[in-house]
């Protein structure tokens, strides 16, 4: 895992906070919603081959 990907992450969350606030100011909660959404899953699109590598090294090391 690289900075890249912190910052990749932090970029998606600075973006998706501000169009959030936008969509939330001119009355269209519904759409503030699935942005935040749309935010989260394309994290965790991102995090997820890690949390499995990681879930595998650890069961590495337990085995006999």
């Amino acid at each position: 895992m690289g900075v890249s990907l912190i910052f990749k992450i932090a970029a998606v969350g600075i973006l998706v906070t501000i169009l959030s606030q936008i969509l939330k100011h001119s009355g269209r909660e519904e759409h503030s919603f699935l942005v935040s959404l749309a935010g989260l899953l394309l994290v965790l699109s991102w995090i997820v081959p890690y949390i499995y590598d990681l879930f595998v090294t650890i069961q590495a090391l337990f085995e006999l």
